[in-house]
């Protein structure tokens, strides 16, 4: 089939699978969240063969996933555990999405400067409204804001930061003239011995992945749990726990922030 040749509105799932699930997909080091690499990207193939025949654009589906993102957080905001709960769920909902605008791109060949834009805004906005909105959980709601939530809007901008930190590179490098440049290994690892032993390390404990979304809504959620429990129990007060995960977050996002700049500075990111 040509590259250019409409191809069908209602193909197989393994037609799909070939064409929007290449190994160069699958396979990205950075781009690839672990979730999608488990399972997202075969519930996401079926998502995505529902959505094809609708002549919804990928940039439209990338829409909704900006959306759903920000219901996530809406929710996130009412301060009880099945908000929390829904929080989660809907934020593996979104990340199904964030796979699929790319199949649909990739099988009507319409991917676009547009639809990678609009798929990195969708996660700063999602990632920086995640930590916001537990301050306002955690302070009693939308109508009770308060220093937790200051707590919550701190710690989103250092979220922003480290994302911007990444995406920085790619900046620098188009003003320099250089390509793009590869997501390899070898081009993050960092020049000093002690950093990459640093690095090295922290396999064992990535708490870097804290603020993805996935990882700090089921991070939230069990703290949400054990304070539920606990305070059942008798004991602890309702909200302990969740406020010290609240608490614990911001010179966590603080130590994340400054560790990926380092590593960023001191890596081969910008040789030619």
């Amino acid at each position: 089939m040509s590259q250019h040749e409409p191809r069908s509105a209602r193909p197989t799932l393994d037609e799909l699978r070939a064409v929007v699930q290449p190994p160069s997909v699958v396979g990205r080091r950075n781009s690839e969240h672990w979730a999608g690499t488990l399972y997202l990207r075969r519930m996401s193939l079926h998502f995505t063969r529902v959505i094809i025949p609708t002549g919804i654009s990928a940039n439209g589906v990338t829409w909704l996933m900006i959306l759903v993102g920000v219901i996530a957080a809406a929710v996130l905001m009412i301060p009880s555990w099945w908000a929390v709960l829904a929080c989660a769920l809907l934020i593996q909902f979104q990340i199904l999405i964030d796979c699929s605008d790319g199949e649909v791109a990739r099988w009507r060949g319409t991917s676009s400067p547009m639809g990678v834009y609009l798929d990195r805004v969708g996660h700063y906005v999602t990632e920086a409204a995640l930590p916001i909105a537990l301050g306002v959980h955690v302070d009693g709601g939308p109508t009770s804001i308060g220093g937790w939530t200051t707590i919550g809007a701190l710690t989103a901008c250092l979220v922003l930061l480290k994302k911007s930190f990444g995406d920085l590179v790619f900046v620098a490098r188009l003003y320099a003239g250089l390509p793009k440049g590869e997501e390899s290994a070898e081009s993050g690892a960092s020049r000093s011995a002690g950093l990459r032993s640093a690095r090295s390390l922290l396999r064992f404990f990535p708490f870097f992945r804290a603020f993805v979304a996935i990882e700090y809504t089921l991070i939230t959620l069990f703290f949400a749990t054990v304070d539920v429990l606990l305070a059942q129990l008798g004991a602890v007060d309702d909200g302990v726990v969740l406020r010290g995960w609240l608490l614990l977050s911001l010179p966590l996002a603080m130590a994340t922030a400054g560790g990926f700049l380092l590593m960023i500075v001191t890596s081969r990111r910008f040789d030619a």
